[in-house]
This record gives structure tokens, sequence and C-alpha cells, in this order.
């Protein structure tokens, strides 16, 4: 039996492979999971959303984060400050100068802090009970724990339904997910 770090281990690398596969077939890139994202999203008012720069074969969550953007709604992306931090996130909008962040992921060169109060989380594998399987780091719980700590933060992950897993194995510091929308369904675990 593999201990919990060689099974998340295991796992990201099976999980990369179905995730790439699934990126690079034209069948699942199915445009309404933007729209699915964005009807779970509803109108959200004065929050702040935070979505992503897609690296690798993320599924991109760009086409929700312009409307939002054209819906007078501030948008943002995390940037990652240094190892072991939670993510800050900087306002993001289409056209907006762009740098190099860490892994390779786009950040604004305009470092303008917001706290959002929705994320848009990418991830290596879910389940149905709203446990994800990020890239290791942590970045993303440290950041909603911190956040959920002065008040509700909606955590939506953003997946191929090829990343579905049975079961994800966890750690006390990992943190649910209220929703997970695919290019196939969304997933709400509230």
């Amino acid at each position: 039996m593999k201990s919990g770090a060689a099974l998340k281990a295991w796992l990201r690398k099976e999980l990369y492979a179905r995730r790439k596969a699934a990126h690079s077939n034209a069948a699942t890139k199915d445009p309404l999971a933007n729209e699915r994202l964005l009807a779970l999203i509803g109108a959200p008012g004065d929050k702040v959303v935070a979505g992503y720069r897609p690296i690798r074969s993320e599924i991109d969550p760009t086409p929700a984060m312009i409307a939002l953007c054209e819906a007078g709604v501030r948008v943002a992306v995390p940037v990652i400050e240094a190892k072991d931090s939670p993510l800050l996130f900087h306002e993001w909008s289409p056209g907006c100068e762009m740098v190099e962040g860490a892994f390779g992921a786009e950040v604004p060169a305009n470092a303008i802090k917001l706290l959002p109060e929705i994320l848009i989380t990418p991830l290596v594998g879910w389940d149905r009970q709203g446990w994800r399987l990020g890239y290791g780091g942590g970045f993303y719980d440290r950041s909603l724990e911190q956040l959920r700590i002065h008040r509700p933060v909606r955590a939506i992950g953003f997946a191929y339904v090829e990343q579905e897993i049975g079961e994800t194995p966890r750690e006390s510091t990992d943190q649910r997910l209220d929703a997970i929308v695919t290019d196939k369904e969304v997933v709400d675990i509230d």
C-alpha cells in the first residue's frame, strides 16, 4: 500500500495524463463550461472573483473572467509571493499588461491587491465530496484557510470531467471546495 505522499504523487502523474488527453481532445472543449461557471457564480454583486491564468493543460476560465469584467465585477488572479505562503490576488482585466510569474503563470504587471470572496480554482483531481488534489504546494489551501477566517469564501473547482477520482487523499490542512464545474456538469457540494 502506498503512503499518503506516494499515493498523491502517483495520482498526480495519472491525472496529469488524463487532463492532458482531455485538453487535447476537441470533443471535450465544451464552450458551455464557462457558461456553467458563470451561471454558478450568478450575480456576485460587489464581491471580488478570483480566476486564474491557465498553465499547461488546465481548463481555461478566461471567457468567464472576461464576461465578469464586462459586467463590472472586479476580477483577480493568484500570485505566488513565496513558498509556504498564501497566495496574493492581483486585479486582472482583459488586455492588462501581464508578466510571467511563478510556474509560468501570467500575473498582472500592475500589482493591485484584492481580497476575493469567490475563487475559481485550478486542480489536478477532484471528487464529488468537494476535495481537490492540487499541485502539492498547498497555496490554495493556505489561501482559503486565511480568507475564510475573515468572511465566507466560495471555492469553485474548474476542471475536466476526466479529472474526477473516487476519493481524494487529504490532509488536515486541505480546504474543501463548495462546487466543481467541469466541461460536462456542475457538482454543487453545498
